[in-house]
């Protein structure tokens, strides 16, 4: 398949998505999380492929299952969906789904009946207060039993999900010290009486996507929920973060688009100064560099789903994913910028047709790891002896 013919299809699969999110959004309620969850979830935009069904890694990539996720999440953005909608959407498929299903045994797949329809939400449990990046200075610990079943104890933060999630992917230490193998992944039942969920986060981001916290009291997890081996905590934690560093931002490319409309339309009609304020060469130009920036993002984004498609080491892709990562969030908080300068006030009055806050680009710097962090590691990559 050629390139244009590729992107050809994944545009049209993005304006299906956005006709059909909103479609299934008309008469949903307002602020009701989970019940517009479910709206988008019957969508089949939660679908996932088992390896059995993962297309043949000889044909052409372009619009694999990886591809139309990504697609998928533009469209849902393309159609207004709430930006911490878009994002929970996009953190659930690109950061826990997508990346687990070729790691998880059948019986575990069984353990997620319900997430691919929505009625169940899954939650990736690894930050905690006393560190984000560092997930090596978590203090949540997993006591292993003589059954062979694991008790779970201590305090995940900042997480995404987590006051309304059904099960969480969490990361406890199940080692000492700083050891690559100090942490292991489990798959936890979030009903369990043991676990209590703090107070939904106050947000000034994203305010649309529940955080919280969970507190583990004993939680009891049984063996057959350990993804992987004993130790293989950071390995998991490494395909995870890769996936969402390449693709979470798909779910910025709907509202960077909706943005530009709307500034180009609002430029072309507004006069001032007895001339239309398109015709001024300095809006053209932050016009056409808010195209440059969300054209390279689209770019970047469908480039590294085409190549996860193709299978293959993820661990490969990490220096990818984090440019990916840094490039589509900065691209991201200056097509806002450029949006705020030209609509003047407008920019922030709700009502405007034209509000572009710059607190959602903003967060974009810093969830999936810190943008100063991210460099610092594809530095590393390059060869130079830098340390976080």
């Amino acid at each position: 398949m050629d390139t244009v013919h590729r992107e050809e299809q994944l545009d049209a699969t993005a304006a299906h998505y956005r006709s059909l999110a909103a479609e299934l959004l008309t008469g949903a309620p307002e602020g009701d999380f989970r019940a517009r969850w479910r709206r988008l979830a019957s969508s089949g935009l939660l679908r996932t492929p088992r390896e059995r069904q993962h297309r043949d890694r000889d044909k052409d990539p372009g619009t694999g299952p990886v591809s139309h996720a990504v697609a998928a999440i533009e469209g849902i953005g393309l159609a207004g969906t709430e930006p911490g909608l878009c994002y929970a959407f996009a953190s659930q498929l690109c950061g826990i789904q997508l990346p687990l299903f070729r790691l998880l045994s059948d019986a575990q797949h069984a353990m997620l009946a319900g997430v691919e329809d929505g009625t169940a939400l899954l939650c990736h449990a690894s930050t905690e207060t006393g560190g984000g990046s560092d997930p090596l200075s978590g203090e949540v610990r997993a006591e292993r039993q003589p059954d062979g079943s694991y008790r779970l104890h201590g305090t995940k933060s900042f997480i995404t999900a987590a006051p309304v999630a059904d099960v969480g992917l969490v990361f406890a230490r199940t080692g000492e010290g700083r050891s690559p193998f100090a942490l292991s992944a489990f798959l936890v039942d979030l009903a369990d009486d043991t676990v209590t969920r703090g107070a939904r986060v106050t947000k000034t981001a994203l305010k649309d996507a529940p955080m919280g916290s969970l507190t583990f009291t004993g939680t009891a997890v049984p063996a057959d929920a350990l993804v992987g081996a004993e130790g293989s905590g950071l390995t998991v934690l490494g395909a995870t973060t890769t996936w969402e560093r390449a693709l979470l931002l798909a779910y910025a490319l709907g509202p960077m688009q909706l943005l530009l409309d709307r500034v180009v339309a609002w430029a072309g009609t507004r006069h001032h100064f007895g001339r239309a304020m398109g015709s001024s060469h300095q809006v053209a130009a932050r016009v056409s560099d808010m195209a440059l920036r969300l054209e390279r993002s689209r770019t970047m984004v469908r480039a590294m789903a085409a190549r996860l498609d193709q299978g293959g080491s993820v661990r490969r892709l990490s220096s990818a994913a984090a440019l990916t990562k840094i490039s589509v969030s900065e691209d991201y908080v200056a097509l806002t910028r450029h949006a705020t300068a030209l609509a003047g006030v407008r920019a922030f009055v709700e009502d405007s047709g034209l509000t572009a806050s710059l607190a959602d680009p903003m967060a974009a710097l810093t969830y999936a790891g810190p943008n100063d962090l991210l460099s610092v590691a594809v530095a590393r990559d390059l060869g130079l002896p830098v340390e976080n």
